[in-house]
């Protein structure tokens, strides 16, 4: 009995040790870290992605240039990272760049990731910044 008793303060001790060092995470928009955030956009419109296709003789058709349409002022001059998606989320490709410094579009080459059309489920955009 008297074993059993250590046992449970002694999980108990473990317990509160954890769960406290658990409470003294912060959360913020400039470190990584446990926990959720919510970050501003840089606009308030949502963007246009599109992705034209070239057909490759004796393969099938491939992704060639993604363009991102509907850019409004608070996304220019911002690191991007476009993400071509298949099954379960698994990237296919990826292309990162700068947003331009004016305009409300622009494209990214994916050609030289000689991805498949028809394996593409997804376009993830992210800009950061």
């Amino acid at each position: 009995m008297k074993r059993i008793l250590i046992a449970l303060v002694v999980a108990g001790a473990v317990f509160g040790a954890v769960l406290g060092l658990a409470a003294s995470l912060t959360v913020n928009t400039e470190t990584l870290g446990a926990g959720s955030s919510t970050v501003a956009a840089c606009q308030a419109t949502p963007l246009t992605v599109t992705y034209a296709t070239s057909y490759v003789a004796g393969s099938s058709y491939r992704v060639g240039v993604v363009t991102v349409t509907g850019m409004a002022a608070g996304c220019l001059t911002k690191p991007y990272r476009i993400t071509l998606a298949g099954t379960s989320n698994a990237s296919l490709g990826e292309v990162t760049g700068t947003t331009p410094g004016s305009g409300t579009s622009f494209t990214a080459d994916f050609s030289s990731a000689n991805v498949s059309a028809a394996s593409v489920l997804g376009v993830h955009l992210v800009i950061s910044g």
